[in-house]
């Protein structure tokens, strides 16, 4: 994966190949870290420039340090910092017999000048980024295409909802495809639950993936981890600390784990109405001169799930021609301030979930390219009943079959079709009445006629 030419356009396309061979994998290969300078896949003067931005933000500090912060083995910046004691730029203050990852290294003057130079071009200091095929392969290697999901497991996810039968047989092979699911059907019963639970299971059971701090593309820095959507995972040292000697092992050997890839859970990216194409593009930090990732770049190898499709901000229309051949490539193009472009895969599940009619929101065109079409309809008497009694215990009630006759003989069999979401309302009301009375929570068929007054009979 590495010594690739980072700066070229990667035919995203072509390294799909690599999916096929992992598809059936437990877990994706780690990133080996570099032994030497070309294995970084980065070029020596923009190394140079990272380090030297290091240096002036961070002020003089230990060969350890500096490999800890950049995230490289101290054997591959051994020639960046050879480069830049040769300009001048940096000398050594202080030191011992250990060598030159005990050194503590400074700035001259020329160097505090190379700095800021560096710093007008790109304020960016942080860990160094991969190249961007190996970004672009490593994604492939933990595609959610292929991943393992049996009923049991699945079972095991949604067990805090009430499922029919014949929906589990639906949502297993749109998991295990990772390609795109569409959930439809009325408000109020389970869309948004569902859609989430599948969320839950591959971030909890889909094992882990790595994800670059951020990575190189045509000479820009483009940030992908996010500690609010990535969550780390670490076995042998959960706190995420390490000691001295751990870290002198990582920064020493090469035979580890490339510290510039962090392994989290597969990620889960929620949004809603306040969904725009902006978020969809690179985030260009104009003063800083580096970029942040769009969302569905941060959910690469997870779920990306488009809430209440249909109410963005961005018109429907406007967003599946933005994704319409995203979704069937499999890849995605990014355009950068510059204008020039290059690919990113688009390796996630995708789900869309609306209480819309379908055909008001897509075209055929659209369709074909959605894998699996899930309906999520107003639930049976059985499944009904099932819901409320999970809700009863949710919420420490006796669980009363006379208040669902009642919602039955006065609604339900009145025309008003019955939704998921009305037992947990239901509930709820039916308990701040009794809180408000300062009684016993107790069910009753009259406390149901009078939750129902207040919240059903506007809507009949």
């Amino acid at each position: 994966m590495h010594g690739l030419n980072q700066t070229s356009v990667v035919p995203v396309s072509s390294s799909r190949s690599v999916l096929l061979e992992w598809e059936n994998s437990d877990l994706p290969e780690a990133p080996g870290a570099p032994r030497n300078l070309e294995e970084t896949g980065l070029p020596l003067a923009f190394l140079s420039d990272l380090v030297l931005r290091t240096l002036l933000t961070r002020g003089s500090m230990v060969g350890l340090e500096l490999a800890r912060f950049l995230c490289l083995p101290f054997r591959c910046l051994e020639e960046v910092l050879t480069f830049l004691k040769k300009e001048k730029c940096i000398e050594i203050t202080a030191g011992d017999l250990i060598g030159e990852v005990s050194y503590r290294f400074s700035l001259t003057d020329m160097g505090r000048e190379r700095a800021r130079d560096a710093m007008k071009m790109c304020s960016y200091v942080g860990p160094a980024p991969v190249p961007l095929m190996d970004y672009v392969e490593q994604t492939y290697r933990q595609a959610v295409t292929g991943i393992r999901c049996t009923p049991e497991a699945l079972r095991e996810a949604f067990s805090h909802l009430v499922v029919p039968e014949e929906l589990f047989r639906a949502l297993g092979p749109a998991i295990v495809s990772g390609k795109s699911l569409f959930i439809y059907g009325p408000p109020g019963n389970g869309k948004t639950s569902i859609a989430r639970a599948i969320g839950d299971f591959l971030n909890h059971s889909g094992g882990a993936i790595y994800v670059p701090y951020a990575f190189f593309a045509e000479n820009s820095i483009i940030t992908v981890f996010d500690p609010t959507i990535h969550q780390r995972v670490d076995e042998d040292n959960p706190s995420g600390r390490e000691d001295t000697e751990a870290t002198v092992r990582r920064l020493l050997n090469h035979n580890v784990t490339d510290a510039r890839w962090v392994k989290v859970r597969r990620p889960v990216v929620i949004t809603g109405g306040e969904l725009t194409l902006e978020m969809l593009d690179l985030r260009y930090h104009a003063e800083a001169n580096f970029y942040q990732a769009p969302l569905h770049v941060k959910a690469n190898g997870g779920v990306f799930l488009i809430d209440d499709f249909g109410r963005q901000l961005v018109s429907p229309r406007e967003l599946l021609n933005r994704w319409i051949l995203p979704l069937e490539d499999r890849h995605d193009y990014l355009t950068l301030a510059s204008g020039q472009k290059f690919e990113v895969p688009f390796e996630e599940l995708i789900i869309f979930s609306t209480n819309l009619d379908p055909r008001d929101l897509v075209d055929d065109a659209f369709l074909r390219r959605i894998r699996h079409k899930v309906a999520i309809e107003a639930p049976s008497r059985q499944v009904y009943e099932k819901i409320f009694e999970l809700q009863c215990k949710r919420l420490g009630m006796n669980f009363c079959p006379e208040a669902v006759d009642f919602l039955y003989e006065q609604y339900y069999s009145r025309g008003r079709s019955p939704r998921a979401s009305d037992c947990r309302d239901l509930l709820e009301i039916v308990q701040a009445i009794c809180r408000f009375r300062k009684q016993p929570v107790h069910l009753t068929r009259e406390l149901m006629a009078e939750a129902a007054a207040s919240f059903i009979c506007e809507f009949n």
